[in-house]
């Protein structure tokens, strides 16, 4: 039997606004994984009367298809924002507090503060606002998911000019995950300022 994927909607925004009385935004990251490049968070308040057709979880978009949506949802949304939180940061923070600074960053650039915020995953970050978590939200909540958008073409926007910065690595493909092509250049040159270096084979290589 076929699993049927759930469709995001506004049901928990809904009933978030409800019970708090305020402009509930969606939030995800990112990036949390990669060996490169900083990880990103976006923050979005979705309009309910003038939605953007085809939002989705990102990962079930192209990468062609989200860099159209990206433009449509910001030019729709009450509000959004994008924040990173750079290699250095993620270094002296760690990868979970670095993700919530990059958060913190995504709600305070919105020109409309929220009350609420409905966040991906299981982890209550401390943000400028009331947190609700949601796992798997970016497949239930349509402002997760559109907010999952931003977070990923503003990273892969800047993977892009860091492959520019720093040729060899194939940044501008895997957007600094892990792929032969990253591996293979690794050993070959050696990281770049633009690497995680306490990630395990980051720091294998340094410590050779």
């Amino acid at each position: 039997m076929t699993a049927v994927r759930n469709i995001p909607s506004l049901s928990l925004e809904t009933d978030l606004t409800r019970a708090c009385g305020g402009l509930v935004c969606g939030v995800d990251e990112a990036g949390r994984g990669p060996w490169a490049g900083p990880v990103s968070a976006a923050a979005v308040i979705l309009n309910p009367d003038d939605l953007p057709p085809g939002i989705d979880d990102s990962k079930a978009l192209t990468e062609k298809r989200r860099f159209e949506m990206e433009p449509v949802i910001k030019a729709r949304a009450i509000a959004w924002g994008v924040g990173f939180a750079t290699v250095e940061e993620i270094a002296e923070l760690n990868i979970l507090h670095a993700t919530g600074l990059a958060m913190c960053r995504a709600i305070e650039a919105m020109s409309v503060q929220p009350v609420a915020a409905l966040v991906d995953g299981n982890y209550r970050f401390k943000l400028p606002c009331d947190v609700q978590t949601v796992i798997k939200g970016d497949s239930l909540s349509l402002s997760i998911a559109a907010a999952s958008i931003l977070a990923k073409t503003a990273r892969d926007r800047l993977m892009i000019e860091l492959d520019g910065l720093y040729p060899g690595y194939g940044f501008a493909g895997h957007k600094g995950y892990n792929a032969p092509i990253h591996s293979d250049a690794l050993r070959t040159l050696g990281p770049c300022p633009a690497h995680r270096r306490g990630w395990a084979p980051i720091k294998a290589l340094l410590d050779a």
